[in-house]
């Protein structure tokens, strides 16, 4: 009998209610760009993933990308890039579409569920850079266990990430900013690329700004980037 996968989502999968064009996007475009898993115990076919062949400048996953618009600004940026957004909640995945059908980028692919359940399913050493920018900070102590952030989830995208590939981490919360300092800034698999104390408060070039750091950020951003020892 297979092992049944195991879902740790927490928070809603809905917002309010779609309007009639979002809803027409998850109809019609979502079906097109979404990645679906393979049965258990297999990998997902990245190149069959990507339309026949795997994208000549790699593969890079971004986990929760709220209203796409980090994800397809560096799909526009990188059109040899293949481009892997999960996010499960669902208002942000119609925004996203609306996105994609409004710049035209082909290099996007879509997870909307779990992130744990897709990085189960990803080839060993497929990724090129990985961004998790501005998780749930789950600032109440007792809810530290569900953050993203954890060493199990680290360890999974050492195993994911090829070697010299960047993990790219951001938070606006003053508790989650040492939480991953500790966890991920201290993981022996990865380098802290920081070579001075204002590296982390300074957005690097090719960063560009979410609609949620622009209007709902809590506090000042900070920006981490290692590599894939």
């Amino acid at each position: 009998m297979e092992e049944e996968r195991r879902r740790t989502l927490y928070g809603r999968r809905r917002g309010k209610k779609l309007r009639a064009g979002q809803q027409s996007l998850l109809d019609t475009l979502l079906p097109r760009l979404a990645l679906a898993l393979p049965p258990v115990q297999q990998k997902i076919d990245l190149a069959q993933a990507f339309g026949g062949s795997l994208p000549p400048d790699g593969v890079w996953l971004e986990v929760g990308f709220g209203a796409g618009e980090h994800l397809v600004w560096q799909a526009e940026q990188h059109p040899g890039v293949g481009l892997i957004g999960c996010e499960p909640y669902l208002n942000g995945v119609a925004k996203c579409l609306a996105h994609i059908e409004r710049v035209g980028v082909a290099n996007v692919r879509l997870f909307t569920d779990d992130a744990r359940l897709l990085m189960a399913a990803l080839p060993a050493r497929s990724l090129g850079r990985v961004f998790v920018l501005f998780p749930d900070p789950w600032p109440k102590t007792r809810h530290h266990k569900r953050r993203f952030v954890q060493r199990e989830t680290l360890d999974k995208l050492a195993e994911l990430m090829m070697s010299g590939a960047e993990l790219r981490l951001a938070t606006d919360d003053p508790s989650y900013l040492p939480w991953m300092v500790e966890h991920a800034c201290l993981h022996p698999a990865f380098e802290w690329l920081a070579e001075r104390p204002a590296d982390w408060w300074e957005r690097p070039p090719d960063w560009p700004a979410t609609r949620y750091e622009q209007k709902e950020i809590a506090g000042r951003p900070a920006f981490l980037r290692l590599r894939r020892c």
